[in-house]
C-alpha cells in the first residue's frame, strides 16, 4: 500500500495538485483491498449513482456525497457538512470519484482545504473519457478497467 501512496503523492508533486495525488482506478481498487480504512468517496449526482452504476464496495467502505445536483446541476450547498458527516476521521485516506475526473479534482482540493490530509482523486472517473462513438465506459475509468460496479 505504501508503494501506491508514493506513487499517487508523486504524481500529485509533479502536476502541483492542490491534494494529496492521484491514483489511476486499478491503484485505487488495489488501495481499497489492501485497507479496508481507506474510503472510495462518489461524488457524482444520486442519479447518475442509480441511472449510470455504481462502484461494487461495503458500504463502509463506499460513501456518497454530491457534488453538484441533478438536474441542474448547481453546486450542493451542503457538500462540506454532508463530507464532514460521512468521513469523520480527516486523516482517513479518501479517493474522489466522479464520471470522468473534474468534480472529484474539486472535491478533494475542497476537502483538503478543510484539513482532510489524504485526499486522492481517482483519475479517469467511473466512466472515462468519450470514445470515438461518444460513448463512455470503454476508454479509461473504473468500467473499462473491469473494477467491480452494478449496473442501474
Amino acid at each position: 500500500m505504501k508503494e501506491l501512496i508514493d506513487k499517487a503523492k508523486q504524481r500529485g508533486l509533479e502536476q502541483n495538485l492542490p491534494y494529496a495525488g492521484a491514483v489511476t482506478p486499478e491503484e485505487a481498487y488495489l488501495l481499497l483491498q489492501a485497507d479496508n480504512s481507506v474510503i472510495l468517496l462518489d461524488v457524482r449526482t444520486n442519479a447518475e449513482r442509480d441511472w449510470v452504476g455504481r462502484v461494487n464496495l461495503p458500504e463502509e467502505q463506499h460513501k456518497a456525497v454530491q457534488w453538484s445536483l441533478y438536474p441542474d446541476g448547481t453546486p450542493n450547498p451542503d457538500f462540506l457538512m454532508q463530507l464532514q458527516s460521512a468521513v469523520i476521521n480527516k486523516n482517513a485516506t479518501i479517493l474522489f470519484l466522479c464520471r470522468s475526473g473534474v468534480r472529484s479534482r474539486h472535491g478533494a482540493k475542497l476537502a483538503t482545504e478543510h484539513g482532510y490530509t489524504a485526499c486522492f482523486d481517482i483519475l479517469q472517473g467511473f466512466e472515462g473519457d468519450k470514445d470515438a462513438h461518444g460513448h463512455r465506459k470503454t476508454v479509461g475509468g473504473w468500467c473499462s478497467a473491469d473494477l467491480p460496479w452494478l449496473g442501474a
